[in-house]
């Protein structure tokens, strides 16, 4: 072959790929780096008497991009801002490499909390969840995520029982590395953006002084309804009833949609 058809065929592989869809792109480089990284957690043996004390153990995360605070997709890491101040554990938070995330461990009640940041970027957020789950032993119904939520206007938010990432991608990165969607989700309203502002832009946005004035009130009320949740609830569904999938062959198995989400409103 010649170098001039090589080089033919490979500005056309080149070329061809940028004809593809950005969003395919993303998922197509987050999905290579899950590979890479799905090698490196552990499968832990647990006791009898370990499993008694996983059921006593939760956590708590705050999806979002580090370094990016006061933005409409880290909604979810400023929820965890005013819960660790709620805990009385707000200067708490300690780095930790094994989880490639910030975290407090607390006492709340009976339940030994693990509230986790993760330091990733939003789209691989779950790796930082799945070794979370993985040193601490908590199995994927006894973790709750907290994210952003287009599809809910500022001012509203509600506690969603597992399901579909619904286009969340950092809620997919979980699904992803956990192998089930059991997880329940407390979702913050930021409402979609007006006009042809592109959605991606509007997220990575800041709120403005109006809407963080709403949103000083909807943090103190939601954390309210989350630790509600986490010291009343039960498992909504154990994995062995069918939503985990297998590990062997990495894929997953999707929960069919679920109508029971508690819905709040700032008044």
């Amino acid at each position: 072959m010649s170098n001039t058809t090589l080089r033919g065929k490979v500005w056309a592989a080149v070329t061809q790929a940028f004809k593809l869809p950005m969003a395919l792109i993303r998922r197509m480089i987050t999905t290579l780096i899950n590979r890479v990284w799905m090698s490196t957690l552990p499968s832990p043996k647990m006791s009898a008497q370990t499993m008694v004390d996983c059921n006593r153990r939760k956590m708590v995360v705050g999806l979002g991009n580090p370094g990016m605070n006061g933005s409409r997709h880290s909604v979810g890491m400023a929820v965890l801002t005013t819960l660790a101040e709620r805990l009385g554990a707000p200067d708490s938070w300690r780095s930790d490499r094994q989880v490639s995330g910030e975290v407090i461990v607390t006492q709340l009640q009976d339940i030994q909390l693990v509230v986790l940041r993760p330091k990733l970027l939003m789209n691989i957020n779950g790796v930082s969840v799945a070794k979370a789950a993985s040193k601490y032993l908590i199995s994927p119904e006894h973790i709750l995520l907290i994210h952003d939520e287009l599809d809910k206007p500022l001012g509203k938010f509600g506690i969603k029982h597992g399901g579909s990432a619904r286009g969340h991608n950092g809620v997919r990165s979980c699904v992803d590395w956990l192998h089930t969607d059991v997880m329940p989700r407390l979702r913050i309203g930021i409402g979609r953006p007006s006009g042809k502002m592109p959605v991606d832009r509007y997220v990575l946005g800041r709120f403005s002084q109006e809407e963080q004035n709403v949103l000083d009130s909807v943090m103190k009320q939601s954390v309210d309804v989350l630790l509600t949740f986490i010291t009343d609830s039960q498992p909504q569904t154990s994995p062995a009833e069918g939503r985990r999938a297998s590990r062997k062959n990495k894929s997953r198995t999707l929960s069919p949609p679920q109508d029971t989400t508690e819905e709040q409103k700032q008044s």
